[in-house]
Parts: C-alpha cells; structure tokens; sequence
C-alpha cells in the first residue's frame, strides 16, 4: 500500500469523501469551507499538486494532511488507494485546478467507488465554470445542458454537433484555445451562422472576456487571433420549428434577457423574431402591448 494510517476506523470515525469547489481563479471566491477542508482533511487529492500549494498559500492555509495528484490519467489506479485510506478512516478531499470536481474534471471515478463502497461523499460547493458562464452568457438559463468537451478531431467534432443541433435548450461547452476557432467555425456550420452564442474565457480573472453575438461573429472573431486562456462557450438551444412557437410571455421574456444582457430592444426584437420564423412588428408589438 502506498501510505498506512495508523489509526483504525473506530478511532477515527468513518471515512468520507469532500469534493471541494475552487475558485475559478480569483482567490477572493474561495469559501470559508474550502478553508476549512484544506486544513483538516487526512489526504487531499488535487489535480494539481503545484496549484494547491499556491492556493494554499493565498488562503493563508497550512495543509497537514497528505497531498496526493489525483488526475485523469491516474485516477483509474489511484482511486482503489483512496479507498483503502476511506477504509482507515481518513477524510479524503477532492480539489481540482478551478470549479466542482467531477464536473468534467476528475471526482466522479472516486464518488462512484466511494458510493460502492458505502462511504458517504458530501461537498463544500464553490464556483462552477458552467453555471458561470451560462449566468453571463445572456441566453436562457432556465434549461440547458452541459455537454463538456467536443471531439478533438474536427470530423468527430461535427458528428457530435449534428446530433445537438436540434436540441432546444441551451448548451454549455468548455473547448481548449487551440481548438476553439475550429470548433467556433463548426458550430456556425452545423447549427446556422445567426444562432445565439457566448464565449466566456478567463472567468473571474484578470483578462476576463465575455464574447456575445451570432456563432458567425464569434467564428470571426476568433479566427481572427486565437483566443487564450480557459474558455466555456455558450450556445442558444434550436430555435422552434413550424407549431412550436413559445407562448406570448415566454417571447416577451426571452425579449427582456436579451436587453438584460446587453441588447438594445430593437436589436432583441430582431433576434427573436429571426428566432421563431416571426415578423419583426409582430413580436414588436406584443411586447409593446403590456
């Protein structure tokens, strides 16, 4: 066994599993929870151990118990380890570079193997990139699904969009700068140049950057100077086809979200209207019929 501890269950209670949210990287988003997790747990397995130990420092915490890496592409053999130390009664704490863990970062192998083993598993909840983004973004957010990382490789990339196309809620990805142009550029492709989008890089930071506009814009923008730094974008869900236009309140709210995000009414009337197959001075007049 790679570590022993030398207390026993009974003595130390039992095992659990925290999975610590992150700040997505400004420290001042750091809970009093998080604190709390990083000075008391028996082990901490972080994404990465280097960027622990900066957090750490700027949390002005001393972290006591052992520090592991815990990653994809370790975490297949790592996680029976984690086990055995959940069986000694250990806290084991789950940290990634920034957000929830297992939020398309590693924790969930663990969670399910913790879960199998009947160990509890809780959280001390902190920032998520995806609820972020989709907050910012200025699109509905009252349904929408996350769909992570798109395919590297731009034929299996399109495949997967073809399926999303119709998908009517609005989606959350996260893409690697030097894949984000192609990406960008597929999406325009694949689900019309003038749907609604959002690119969020650099969430919380100090070059923060929120790109709204038509998935065409956003394609040019891009191609014109690959964008740096972590990046989610967000995507408006299809528009409805023949007889699924929303009803009269939902229009005027989808209407509102836009001026909310930025929008000059007209400019949002348009966009609805180009939306649902509407004429412009109809969806100009029900919202101006309240």
């Amino acid at each position: 066994m790679w570590w022993t501890f030398r207390v026993s269950r009974e003595e130390a209670g039992t095992g659990r599993v925290v999975l610590a949210g992150a700040p997505l990287g400004n420290v001042g988003d750091a809970s009093a929870r998080l604190r709390e997790v990083l000075a008391t747990a028996d082990v901490i397995a972080a994404e990465d151990t280097r960027r622990l130990s900066r957090l750490a420092k700027d949390l002005g915490v001393t972290v006591r118990g052992r520090v592991v890496s815990y990653f994809e592409g370790n975490d297949e053999k790592r996680t029976p380890e984690l086990v055995e130390a959940l069986a000694g009664g250990a806290v084991v704490a789950v940290v990634t570079d920034g957000g929830m863990p297992s939020v398309s970062d590693p924790g969930y192998r663990l969670v399910r193997a913790a879960l199998d083993a009947g160990y509890p598993v809780t959280a001390a909840p902190g920032p998520s990139a995806v609820t972020t983004a989709l907050a910012l973004s200025g699109l509905p957010s009252d349904r929408f699904v996350f769909e992570g990382f798109l395919p590297r490789t731009g034929s299996n990339r399109r495949s997967r969009l073809r399926e999303l196309a119709a998908e009517p809620r609005t989606l959350v990805f996260f893409e690697a700068p030097h894949r984000i142009t192609g990406a960008l550029a597929d999406l325009a492709a694949t689900f019309g140049e003038d749907r609604p989008a959002a690119v969020c890089r650099e969430l919380t930071k100090t070059y923060e950057e929120i790109r709204r506009g038509t998935l065409s814009e956003l394609a040019a923008w891009a191609a014109a100077g690959e964008p740096r730094g972590e990046i989610t974008v967000v995507v408006g869900g299809a528009p409805a086809g023949p007889g699924e236009r929303p009803d009269d309140d939902e229009l005027r709210a989808e209407v509102a979200r836009r001026e909310t995000a930025g929008d000059s009414r007209r400019d949002a009337i348009q966009a609805i209207a180009d939306m649902y197959g509407l004429k412009k001075r109809d969806v100009y007049t029900l919202v101006h019929a309240q």
